[in-house]
């Protein structure tokens, strides 16, 4: 069984109707607002990992500072001199030594991990906002949540694995050392010891750490799985979306760019459906359609000129659409208008005249 094909009614989202995907604008919206599907299990693995890493790689540095940390304080512990300022800087030294790689590793791994899944930097204070509502105690929906869910469930059992995991490497790796420590037990070497000690130790955090980043992959697809269904919207959601969509202009804008490309791009099907070409005989032709259903007014479906205006007529006589001559319109629409757009109300006589034109020898025709 993959994790593409855990039913998605595990993670059905409360209110009931939710059935749409959500639109890349929900989904811009709440980036922009610090939510993204991500997995603290796998920055927490990775943090985890990368410090593990550090703290082996280093470990003979950090050993030898513990131990200089130690002879320094303990030679000067039996001198009557009362408590001196350098005592407390030289410890903050060998502190801020031994301290930093790691603070600094981790904090790394953290950042990248979240900026992996992310797909980005995300910078946001919405998430740190005060609400009044995330300090009221609300115990039934989080034993709903924690315990009765399957968000809850799933947690609980990785949980229970990391721990599971940590006992078995633990025993396994000790019981293959344990003839070894016992035999310290009469060595008087002690730094040996300590070393095997500390090897044993970290073959332990080594290998909890790649195992915990295993069990973190899936979860990180869980999540996401599980974000995108509590993103999905309702039928009346995604209506009310559209007219707040249109009302902004720069969408309006990005949404008619698309739409003219669109017919450009499907010239021929536009043009073979559209009522007449408007054409000035060599250089320009404009392709309208009427469509009751769309627009109050004709609607270009393709404009172009020279060797597309050739084209556009071509395509018009293979389709028996009409091809009106009036070369003062055809480059005023063809100046003035987009493909989509509906034509500018100063030519809608112009456009009546031959709309009627074409109608009468239509019937003629019959």
């Amino acid at each position: 069984m993959s994790f593409s094909d855990i039913d998605l009614q595990w993670f059905a989202a409360e209110d009931e109707g939710r059935t749409e995907e959500p639109s890349e604008y929900k989904l811009k919206k709440a980036r922009d607002e610090g939510r993204v599907a991500k997995s603290p299990e796998l920055s927490g693995a990775l943090v985890m990992f990368v410090t593990v890493l550090v703290l082996v790689i280093c470990a003979r540095f950090f050993f030898r500072n513990c131990a200089e940390i130690l002879v320094y304080f303990f030679t000067r512990c039996a001198e009557p001199t009362p408590f001196q300022r350098q005592y407390f800087m030289v410890f903050l030294v060998y502190l801020a030594k031994m301290v930093l790689p790691l603070v600094v590793s981790g904090a790394v791994a953290g950042v990248l991990a979240n900026i992996v899944q992310n797909k980005g930097f995300i910078f946001s204070t919405k998430p740190i906002e005060f609400q009044f509502s995330k300090i009221t105690p609300k115990v039934g929906q989080y034993l709903k949540k924690t315990m009765f869910s399957f968000e809850g469930g799933f947690n609980i059992l990785k949980s229970f694995l990391k721990v599971v995991v940590i006992a078995i490497v633990a025993y396994l790796i000790i019981r293959s050392d344990m003839k070894v420590f016992l035999e310290f037990l009469n060595a008087s070497d002690i730094s040996a010891a300590v070393g095997r000690v500390a090897s044993s130790a970290a073959k332990i955090l080594v290998i909890c750490a790649l195992i915990f980043l295993l069990i973190a992959v899936p979860d990180y697809f869980v999540q996401k799985k599980q974000f995108l269904e509590s993103m999905k919207m309702t039928k009346q959601e995604v209506k009310q979306e559209y007219k707040e969509m249109e009302g902004d202009p720069e969408v309006k804008a990005k949404l008619d760019q698309a739409q003219r490309e669109l017919l450009q791009k499907n010239m021929p099907q536009m043009v073979a459906k559209s009522d007449v070409v408007i054409a000035n005989p060599t250089h320009f032709a404009v392709a309208l359609l009427y469509d009751r259903n769309v627009a109050d007014a004709p609607q270009v479906m393709a404009k172009g000129a020279d060797q597309v205006a050739f084209r556009i007529r071509e395509i018009a006589r293979e389709n028996d659409v009409p091809i009106v001559e009036n070369r003062p319109l055809a480059r005023a629409l063809y100046a003035e208008t987009d493909v989509g757009d509906i034509i500018p109300i100063e030519y809608i006589n112009a456009i009546v005249t031959i709309y009627t034109q074409i109608d009468y020898l239509n019937k003629r025709k019959i």
